[in-house]
């Protein structure tokens, strides 16, 4: 069946008043009114849709959410108006402003071991969330799973962020980035800053492929990308979405340096100086005697994710291990004493501000 239009179809008891309303207050244009001498039946066009009013009082006179590109015209992000007929109209603001909750620090250990496993996301991915509380709403860490390799069923799209980060844990993704050439592969050690609203690709991906993907906020839209094709045709490694940079950090390519944390050296990823301090992003392994060595932090947010060997940490009420695929969040103001690390330990720490 061939098809070229959807419409809505609205019941309304005087079809006067209410094609004056959706003509007049809201621009809708008429295209068709039947029949000339007694109108039973009007089809509007308009905000891209297609509406029709039928002169029916038993018809339900529905609801319609608008687009407004205008936020002044928006009061506190939403706005409903009523139609003469009683068809209820949902202003509502092309980009909806990003909302960080509040922060509710808390001690969140999450070990693979003791997980339910991974769940079904966006684009076939498998999803284990690393920090169920989301202090708050305000964090999300997820460890992201591609069990069979190739093809990747993704879009172009982007995310109304504050901060994101993509860390390739294991296996290789192909990946493709708005200005910024190019696909190009992501390896493990690798990561990649996405700032708000970059528009972006998942293109292919090695089977048992790993990713780690911390956010803020926990809840955030992804918005389809239906013009924009990717690569663009122009690069521009400088510029700024949101305020940010975008970061491809290549592990290979990165030496690492002394770290604060005693017995400890690490590879920088960038991430602060693109976010100018919001957020910072580390690869940290143990280097030498680790005697004194303790996680501290007065900030927003600090996070490991290990890689590799074995960490065995100071929780107060009792001394545990963490080996890889194991994770923390750990709150400000409270010490977590390293006893032990394996001499190829090595962690994801990502930590807000950087």
């Amino acid at each position: 069946m061939q098809q070229t239009q959807m419409e809505t179809v609205l019941g309304c008891e005087e079809l006067d008043e209410a094609l004056r309303f959706f003509t007049d207050d809201l621009g809708f244009a008429i295209d068709v009114i039947s029949p000339a001498d007694n109108p039973q039946r009007v089809t509007l066009s308009g905000h891209g849709s297609s509406i029709v009013l039928l002169k029916d009082p038993d018809l339900a006179p529905g609801r319609l959410r608008l687009v407004c590109q205008d936020p002044a015209a928006v009061a506190d992000g939403k706005l409903e108006l009523v139609a003469p007929n009683g068809t209820i109209i949902e202003l509502v603001p092309a980009e909806a402003p990003l909302e960080i909750p509040e922060l509710v620090p808390t001690l969140v250990v999450s070990r693979i071991a003791d997980s339910a496993g991974f769940g079904v996301g966006r684009a076939a991915m498998k999803y284990r969330d690393l920090i169920p509380d989301r202090h708050g709403g305000r964090f999300i860490a997820s460890h992201i799973l591609i069990s069979d390799g190739g093809p990747v069923p993704d879009y172009v799209h982007h995310h109304g962020v504050r901060f994101q980060l993509i860390f390739c844990h294991a296996g290789w993704v192909e990946v493709v980035y708005e200005d910024q050439g190019p696909s190009f592969v992501l390896q493990p050690g690798d990561c990649v800053l996405q700032p708000p609203h970059i528009r972006h690709r998942v293109l292919r991906s090695s089977a048992g492929l790993e990713v780690v993907e911390i956010g803020c906020p926990a809840v955030h839209d992804t918005l389809a990308e239906h013009e924009i094709t990717l690569p663009t045709s122009r690069i521009r490694r400088t510029r700024e979405f949101g305020g940010q940079r975008f970061v491809r950090h290549v592990a290979s390519d990165t030496p690492y340096v002394e770290s604060q944390l005693r017995g400890f050296e690490h590879r920088e990823t960038a991430v602060a100086s693109a976010t100018d301090g919001l957020a910072g992003a580390r690869v940290v392994r143990r280097c030498g005697d680790i005697t004194g060595a303790t996680i501290k932090h007065d900030g927003e947010f600090w996070f490991g994710f290990v890689r590799n060997g074995s960490l065995t940490l100071d929780l107060g009420e009792s001394a545990e291990t963490f080996g890889e695929g194991d994770s923390i969040s750990v709150p400000a103001g409270r010490s977590i004493a390293i006893l032990d690390a394996s001499v190829d330990a090595e962690f994801l720490n990502v930590s807000l501000p950087g």
